[in-house]
């Protein structure tokens, strides 16, 4: 029956079953009298089919959905209104204030207006002392109370605007909460409406309506016994909760099992039931990785995230801190942005100086071409014998110096004139009050003079020509201030800004004169500085020293660098240990525009760097570290970078690798510079290391790992190098003159370079005849016109001056002897190898491929 009524398509969809029940009741009659009455019960019971019902549920479902997007709709509406009345209301407040301003304006017009007609009218009523004076009073007091009066008004009108917001917001809220409200009601309501006997499975509806049909059709033919009918249906409804309990049972027994069984093995660890929003401190760049760590989230996520933001990017790939904010605020996380350079700012704020400026000593840098006499002019100012120590007798390092002259001090300092020393003499131009520029009376402007003046131009400072050597016969001042004319350097005997003076460093000549110029147009600056406080300098110079480790020439700005300070220098820092001057004696402080030696520092600096005395030796060493982080990371970026554009290149440049070792910073500098410049397409140099010091043994093993030469400039390699250096057979080369090194790594370079061939013609022989020979074709007689032919060389086939074939000889005969060479004014015959169209007339040229060696 059950499967019949399973396959029965036209069952009906709805379908309603009325159940009747018989009683007897004994009620009272009107007469008083007791009468027994049968009374039927009738109860309406509807059974709907499950698509009904899904069809239904979607139907309310769809209803809720557009009730929903009507109240979303109607939420953004209100928010759009409360906006623009906002706007408007803020607009609003704008008009007014703008008027009250203009009525503040015009009130303090008219009150001016009249404190002026009131003082003029006293002036002119000096009599009426009394009168003026009362009526001022009056007027002031109308003023104030009348300002008095603005005063409340606004204020009064502030009150009611905020309390007509307030009364906004809460009728806005009370709105939404009465809507929210009645949408819970009509909820509320439709469950209770639906009185439907909904069950999960058709089976159970189906015995619940065959038993239903039986009891009824039970009751139409007994009709009585209730008592019996309802202890039979309370029987059966027992019975079938019994079955469906042990079937239920009898299904669920073994998941039950397997339910605790997981139960056993899960851990303790419970996943969060809401989004955890955590601190993420982002500095200036961050990687994906790290920014998915801080965030306790995987690297998976912050990918997605940025690929719906449009970029695509790798757990490695370093991304900028707007990116990154976006990215964690997007995550629901709170972002706190961080500079990196944050605690070097820190510990520079932490600088404490005086005020109080004082006049300080000029700053004076020599400048000029090699061997002009820079040097020699500046020993016989600080009466010592500098240049006889220098090797070769030219300066290859900036020297600091202070002298003492006529009560008041200068600092000198002395750069090079050789053309590989231009970084040098830019920073000198850079920390300098005055420039002297040395120029030879007998020699005249040169290009290291020009790179002088442009130095001196670009940083601002004032010049000072010193025309040297002015006791040589051949010295002539007027050439030299001509040649200074057309590069912008005018005399002030010609209306210019640039005082010349005639000096001559051997005998002493102008000497005093340079002098009182260089402190004339000191006194004209105005030099000062802060005397007191924490120091501040740039580093001039910096070497290596094997006893004293680290050491660095230092010219103090302002502040005081006493001994046993703190100090940040550059990618360095450090404790000062000792303080110099230029002549070894030792030193507790040193003022503004000292030169002096410190020693104790980590490394050895950079010349260039700003050197700063700070507090705490901890946070200067926290910014050292940060910032060699920072140089290693621009240095790997710069090496990236090369290696990306050189990728499509062709790359058949030969390189020359070198270890360089020197005495000081600077000179590393300019040699590597040029160095560098020597390169061409062909050849080029590669400084696989450098520094500042003697050759160590790690050096040695560089150089002969790399196949590199070592070049050591005013340095030695130590015992360790040199035993290293005779195993290996490392090429070691030293020198303390710049001209001998360039030289020689050019000749190296020069070796390197490739042979260029060139074609040389030996000689040429004319056609006469053309033969036909059986065996070897077109044979040519000859003869030959200029120089020689020879069997072994290259010929071309020339045919009205113009080449129609390029090849060489089969054969070259003299009479019926075969020769190797046939010279000029000799006939011969001649067989050219696979060509056969030679023609009365031609010309025939022979040529040699010769090598010529190619330098730099």
């Amino acid at each position: 029956m059950n499967d019949k009524f399973n396959k029965n398509d036209n069952a009906p969809k709805r379908m309603s079953l009325n159940k009747r029940t018989h009683s007897t009741l004994t009620v009272q009659g009107s007469t008083g009298r007791a009468k027994v009455v049968q009374v039927e019960f009738r109860k309406k019971k509807v059974v709907i089919d499950p698509k009904e019902i899904e069809a239904r549920k979607a139907e309310e479902a769809r209803k809720a959905e557009e009730a929903r997007q009507a109240e979303a709709k109607r939420i953004a509406e209100e928010k759009r209104q409360a906006e623009a009345a906002k706007k408007a209301e803020e607009a609003r407040k704008a008009a007014e204030e703008k008027r009250k301003a203009e009525e503040a304006r015009k009130a303090a017009e008219e009150k001016r207006k009249a404190e002026e007609a009131k003082r003029k009218a006293s002036e002119k009523k000096a009599v009426e002392e009394h009168k003026p004076s009362r009526k001022e009073n009056v007027e002031d007091k109308a003023a104030e109370e009348a300002l008095r009066r603005q005063q409340d008004e606004q204020q009064k009108r502030k009150i009611e605007e905020e309390a007509a917001r307030q009364a906004e917001e809460a009728r806005r809220l009370a709105e939404e909460n009465e809507a929210r409200w009645a949408a819970e009601e009509e909820e509320r309501r439709k469950a209770s409406e639906s009185d439907l006997d909904i069950s999960t499975s058709k089976y159970v509806r189906e015995a619940e309506a065959i038993q239903e049909r039986e009891a009824e059709n039970r009751g139409r033919h007994r009709g009585g016994n209730n008592e019996r009918r309802q202890s039979t249906k309370k029987r059966e409804e027992t019975e079938n909760q019994n079955t469906n309990q042990k079937r239920s049972s009898r299904r669920g027994g073994k998941g039950q099992k397997s339910l605790a069984k997981l139960n056993q093995q899960q851990h303790g660890f419970n996943r969060p039931a809401a989004p955890v929003s955590r601190d993420v401190v982002i500095g200036e760049t961050i990687t994906v990785a790290e920014l998915a760590q801080k965030m306790a989230v995987k690297s998976a996520e912050v990918i997605k995230t940025l690929m719906k933001l449009g970029e695509m990017v790798t757990i490695n790939q370093v991304i900028d801190q707007a990116t990154a904010q976006i990215v964690a605020e997007e995550m629901g996380h709170k972002v706190i942005l961080r500079r990196e350079n944050e605690i070097e700012e820190e510990v520079l704020a932490e600088r404490k100086t005086s005020e109080n400026a004082v006049t300080r000593a000029p700053v004076v840098t020599i400048m000029g071409h090699v061997d002009h006499g820079k040097t020699s002019l500046l020993d016989y100012i600080r009466k010592s014998k500098v240049a006889a120590g220098e090797a070769g007798g030219i300066t290859q390092r900036i020297g600091a110096y202070h002298v003492k002259t006529r009560g008041s001090g200068i600092t000198f300092l002395d750069t090079p004139g050789h053309a590989a020393f231009t970084a040098m003499r830019a920073r000198g131009a850079q920390v300098t009050d005055i420039v002297v520029l040395v120029v030879a009376a007998d020699d005249g402007v040169m290009p290291q003079t020009v790179e002088a003046i442009q130095h001196a131009q670009a940083a601002k400072v004032p010049l000072i020509v010193a025309i040297n050597k002015m006791d040589k016969p051949g010295a002539d001042p007027t050439r030299v201030i001509n040649e200074l004319i057309q590069h912008s350097v005018i005399p002030e005997s010609m209306g210019g800004e640039t005082q010349f003076v005639e000096v001559s460093a051997k005998t002493g000549m102008g000497v005093d004169s340079l002098l009182e110029a260089i402190l004339l147009q000191a006194e004209m600056l105005e030099l000062k500085a802060v005397a007191d406080g924490m120091a501040a300098g740039v580093v001039i110079e910096s070497r290596l020293d094997k006893g004293r480790g680290p050491v660095a020439t230092v010219l103090v700005r302002e502040g005081t660098l006493h001994k046993g300070d703190v100090v940040l220098c550059g990618l360095e820092y450090g404790r000062v240990r000792a303080l110099r001057n230029e002549k070894g004696q030792n030193l507790e402080s040193a003022g503004p525009s000292i030169p002096v030696e410190i020693y104790g520092l980590s490394g050895v600096p950079v010349a260039g760097d700003e050197v700063t005395v700070v507090r705490d030796e901890k946070k200067a060493r926290e910014v050292a570290l940060f910032r060699q982080g920072k140089y290693r990371e621009l240095k790997i970026a710069k090496q990236q970078k090369a290696k990306l554009e050189n990728m499509f290149k062709d790359n058949t440049a030969s390189e020359l690798n070198v270890v360089l070792k020197a005495d000081t910073q600077g000179s590393v500098e300019a040699i590597s510079d040029a160095l560098n410049k020597l390169a061409t397409d062909e050849v080029k140099v590669n400084i696989v290391g450098s520094g500042v010091g003697g050759i160590t043994e790690t050096d040695s093993t560089l150089a002969a790992a790399s196949n590199a030469i070592i070049v050591g400039f005013n340095v030695r390699a130590d015992g360790p190098a040199r035993r290293v250096i005779e195993s290996e057979g490392v090429d070691l080369h030293y020198y303390s003159v710049i001209y001998d090194l360039l030289d020689d790594v050019k000749k190296a370079m020069s070796g390197m370079l490739k042979a260029e061939v060139r074609q040389e013609i030996i000689g040429m022989a004319e056609v006469r005849d053309v033969f036909r020979h059986p065996k070897y074709g077109a044979i040519a007689g000859c003869m030959v016109v200029e120089g020689l032919v020879k069997r072994s060389a290259p010929i071309r086939v020339l045919r009205d001056n113009v080449v129609i074939f390029e090849g060489e000889l089969d054969s070259l005969r003299r009479f019926k002897d075969d020769v190797s060479e046939v010279k000029s004014g000799t006939e011969c015959g001649i067989c050219v190898k696979n060509y056969q169209d030679v023609r009365v007339g031609d010309q025939i040229e022979v040529f040699e491929n010769v090598e010529v060696k190619r330098s730099l």
